[in-house]
């Protein structure tokens, strides 16, 4: 049975982040939009903040659906199941907001992510969450997967950009700018860092 909890800590916290791929789903207010389900890797991507907040690094992609669904109305929720061990699976609700790489806060949420190099997966963001509702499930019926390592390719493509190259990048990809439904994405040009 589902448990609802009042903070991100303890057994739960752990799970979190020990887990090595987490989803984030997304909708735009639109009735007719398009509901957007993303997967997100890479150990040393992902934080908890504190009690109620957790934080990702948004790296460069194909689109930015999930940054123009938050820019609009912020409603997000992250998920993580348990492929390996005992089953569980763990759902944040609440509202996200893109923190861009001009914003004054940028470089002190970076401090959260020691563990990876984020300018050579080309960081647009990083994606705080504020949790509204915390609950887990059974994940009975999720099966066993191994996990044998992380994917070089992401990094391999993006470490050899820099700033004027990933902004290029960005503008020649149709859905980064502006959403599937016409949303506000990603600003571009690729603002600067503040760091």
């Amino acid at each position: 049975m589902g448990k609802t909890y009042e903070r991100i800590d303890g057994r739960l916290r752990t799970f979190i982040e020990e887990q090595p791929v987490f989803f984030t789903a997304t909708a735009p207010l639109s009735a007719d939009g398009t509901v957007n389900l993303s997967p997100k890797g890479l150990r040393g991507s992902f934080a908890v903040l504190d009690d109620l907040t957790v934080a990702y690094l948004d790296f460069a992609g194909s689109n930015a659906e999930t940054v123009a669904h938050l820019r609009e109305n912020g409603r997000t929720t992250l998920m993580w199941c348990a492929f390996q061990g005992p089953p569980n699976i763990v759902r944040v609700h609440g509202r996200g907001e893109p923190v861009f790489r001009d914003d004054p806060r940028f470089a002190e949420l970076l401090v959260h992510f020691p563990g990876i190099d984020p300018w050579t997966h080309g960081l647009r963001a990083v994606v705080v969450v504020r949790a509204e509702l915390i609950r887990d499930t059974c994940g009975y019926a999720v099966p066993y997967m191994a996990y044998e390592g992380e994917r070089d390719l992401h990094e391999r493509r993006f470490a050899r950009e820099d700033d004027a190259s990933l902004g290029a990048y960005f503008t020649k990809k149709e859905h980064v700018a502006t959403s599937l439904d016409g949303l506000s994405g990603l600003p571009l040009p690729l603002p600067p860092s503040s760091m």
